[in-house]
């Protein structure tokens, strides 16, 4: 203890900087065990028989009666005194992690009965795991042979009659939802896990360096992930960190309630040490703060382990990561603090969200330590932000002109050690940390387009040309599928009528009920001259109506063998009711109204069954039909899942879905489609604008590109309030606009000339309505 610093030294070192000399070794490969133990957790936070108390008492049961003496045994029997490679069943492994992250009661229990520390091997893919559980249940069936090595207790039994061990089991209860503080997908990416070691590293370095730590301290989420990590493996645990040990009682666990006081102190020790910012983009204060709520993120971030839709090459995958900018004056500007009033800085895109000017004053920072300016989710196609120190000439609000532009591109922030970089000028000094980017949920929407005719083929004289003036034959209302990024990746036609236009009074007419089919195509139009082309040929998906049963009021069979059934009063949309039905699939899908699950903004409704069916009844709570108005979320249940998963949130209304990289995005659009063509015919009303009949007009790509950047709601400010810097299903109106295609719809005073060659109004409200 003598020869450490005084916890308030002026020598400030960098992450990077700390030398071999200064740093704590640490005997275990971090990154591999933290990716390996993620998808553990993962596993557990699935596996819904695992949590039930008889499971967990009789996982305990055979954990310290049968696997601990085991793991005894073999290691005073391996002449080296190294742990065994042997891997046990899941039950036990869970109960065997939970135990280590309380590192004193687990090295006083395995002295009090083995008088050793045991310790657990480091096994890390899953060819040496598969191995270690093979030789594992041949030492136990020798050793147990009445004893089956996996946990075979019924969850159902009580437990009241068998011996329990209160302390381990309430150690094991508390961390059930522990995968809930780290399953942010970033968390297992290398690059993340590297520099979170670091700062892991740092933190212990900070500890060690310190004395007389007045209050606890409290490790931000990637700290804390890896101290878990670490405590995992106790025998690395305890010789990595002996020197420092008594320290560590300081550090507050993952389950403790923390004062704000502690967080700032905490802050400012880091920052006295390494004059950086304690916190950062995926290493925030992991602990809520004296018991209150925490934010709700605008973003949904979710682990996939397929991307279904690879095989449709015009799609690309969207790629979000999170971003925080840290602002600090440069010490000279104390003397300044009068002239910096009417500066300011100013954050903007580099790419995708030209839009987008968030400010903040000068006055709001300060020369004695970092703070937090902004705290948003980013596209990785928006390149990078721009920060821009603004100078007011005059008047506050008027005449400002930009003194400076620093400049932060992902790129260079993927190769800076932390994930952090560091930038200066003459008045302040700002931070910008990133997480390593990841798969998001897919974003499409459906905007109206020319009819055209059985070839795909838009209706056009310029066609007409091209096939010397052979008529076109056929008639399909079209809509193109456009991603976040405005780029076409389906088309899809609706046929509506059949036959020849010719002058002279022969005109196509409609088709009959059971030819009016759905189909979506792959690609984008072939433009021949300006918004005139052809629709790509290669068809992905298509839609049949079929005669409906008694109860239902429409009916549809997909291509993908899905059969979808709506019903409910024609009177009223919030009255609808939906099935889905697929009797070869794996799941079972339900529709729910509204928005749900983790698109969830307000409580309302239930869900009943019928006929075998999923539908979701509506509550009494009608202030909120409006909202939920359109909202449809697509739940899949598997046996290993009962509660199910939400996989999709579609509009209907505005032709609008989210959808995981799991979920068929052609299905999903099938079933939009299907719901908004037959509630139109249902309600015999336009209700989702299907007879537009022209591509509207667009925002221009770059300006506020769809789902770009979301804020944090702690960097949300009442003086910059966009529905562009939020989830869109909040306010989708607001966001979803192809500037007309609800809207138009509703205004009889806007009108769109339509060529007598595409068949009429009459063709398209009869086929479509009727």
């Amino acid at each position: 203890m003598s020869s450490r610093n005084s916890s308030n030294m002026s020598a400030t070192r960098t992450l990077s900087g700390i030398s071999e000399m200064d740093a704590l070794k640490l005997g275990l490969d971090l990154v591999s065990a933290a990716r390996r133990n993620l998808g553990f957790l993962r596993t557990v936070a699935e596996s819904r028989w695992l949590h039930p108390k008889a499971t967990l008492v009789e996982a305990i049961r055979r954990y310290s009666e049968l696997w601990l003496p085991l793991m005894a045994h073999l290691t005073a029997e391996s002449t080296s005194m190294t742990t065994p490679v042997v891997h046990p069943p899941i039950d036990i492994e869970w109960v065997w992690f939970c135990h280590t992250l309380n590192p004193v009661h687990y090295r006083q229990y395995c002295e009090s009965r083995f008088s050793r520390l045991i310790g657990k091997p480091t096994i890390f893919d899953e060819e040496n795991e598969e191995y270690a559980l093979m030789r594992c249940r041949d030492f136990w069936v020798k050793r147990y042979p009445d004893e089956p090595f996996e946990n075979e207790g019924d969850c159902d039994v009580g437990v009241s009659d068998v011996a329990i061990d209160e302390e381990l089991l309430e150690e094991v209860s508390k961390h059930r939802f522990l995968y809930s503080k780290f399953s942010e997908p970033y968390r297992s990416e290398i690059v993340y896990l590297i520099a979170a070691r670091q700062r892991y590293k740092g933190f212990l370095f900070m500890v060690q360096r310190s004395i007389d730590l007045g209050s606890n301290l409290v490790p931000t989420s990637d700290i804390m992930l890896m101290w878990l990590i670490h405590q995992s493996y106790p025998t690395v645990y305890a010789e990595d960190l002996k020197e420092v040990a008594g320290d560590l009682v300081k550090v507050l666990t993952v389950w403790d309630e923390v004062k704000e006081k502690e967080v700032e102190e905490t802050k400012k020790l880091w920052e006295r040490t390494f004059d950086q910012p304690y916190e950062k983009a995926g290493g925030e204060i992991a602990l809520t703060v004296d018991g209150g709520g925490s934010f709700k993120q605008p973003v949904y971030w979710e682990v996939s382990d397929t991307d279904v839709n690879t095989k449709y090459k015009p799609l690309l995958p969207r790629f979000l990561l999170e971003v925080c900018v840290f602002v600090r004056l440069r010490d000279k500007m104390k003397a300044m603090q009068e002239n910096i009033r009417c500066d300011n800085l100013r954050l903007r895109m580099v790419r995708c969200h030209r839009e987008l000017k968030l400010g903040k004053p000068m006055s709001d920072f300060s020369h004695l330590s970092w703070r937090k300016a902004w705290h948003l989710y980013c596209e990785f196609g928006t390149k990078g932000v721009l920060v821009e120190l603004r100078q007011h000439g005059g008047y506050c609000f008027k005449g400002n002109s930009v003194q400076d532009t620093i400049t932060f591109c992902w790129h260079d922030l993927l190769r800076a050690p932390s994930l952090s970089l560091e930038r200066e000028d003459d008045e302040v000094k700002i931070v910008t940390s990133i997480t390593p980017p990841v798969q998001a949920p897919y974003l499409m929407k459906c905007v109206p387009d020319r009819v055209t005719d059985d070839s795909g083929a838009m209706i056009s004289d310029v066609i007409l040309r091209m096939n010397q003036y052979r008529p076109q034959e056929g008639r399909w209302l079209s809509r193109t599928v456009l991603d976040h990024a405005g780029r076409e990746c389906f088309v899809i036609r609706i046929r509506v009528g059949e036959g020849f236009w010719r002058r002279g009074g022969e005109a196509p007419s409609a088709v009959k009920w059971e030819d009016r089919i759905i189909e979506i195509r792959e690609g984008s139009w072939s433009y021949v001259a300006g918004s005139i082309g052809r629709s790509p040929v290669k068809v992905v998906g298509t839609a049949l109506p079929k005669e409906p049963e008694e109860q239902w009021k429409a009916a549809w069979h997909f291509s993908t063998g899905d059969e979808l059934m709506i019903g409910g009063l024609p009177s009223s949309v919030s009255g609808l009711r939906f099935c889905l039905k697929n009797q070869t699939a794996e799941s079972t899908v339900k529709l729910l109204k509204g928005r749900r699950m983790q698109y969830q903004v307000k409580k309302k409704g239930s869900v009943t069954k019928d006929e075998g069916c999923q539908i979701y009844e509506e509550s009494e709570e009608v202030e909120e039909e409006d909202e939920e108005e359109g909202f449809l979320t697509l739940v899949r249940i598997t046996e290993e899942d009962p509660i199910g998963r939400a996989t999709a949130l579609l509009n209907w209304k505005l032709l609008v879905v989210e959808l995981l990289p799991e979920e068929d995005a052609v299905f999903v659009l099938l079933l939009c489609i299907c719901i908004l063509r037959s509630v139109s015919e249902m309600k015999k009303e336009d209700i989702g604008g299907l007879l537009i009949r022209r591509r509207l007009k667009e925002e221009k790509f770059g300006t506020r590109d769809w789902g770009s950047v979301a804020l944090h709601p702690s960097s949300r400010s009442s003086s910059y309030s966009s529905p562009h810097l939020e989830p869109w299903y909040w306010n989708a109106k607001a966001i979803i606009k192809s500037e007309g295609s609800i809207n138009i719809s509703r205004q009889p005073s806007v009108t769109v000339d339509y060529s007598p060659e595409e068949g009429g109004d009459k063709l398209y409200r009869w086929g479509m309505l009727a």
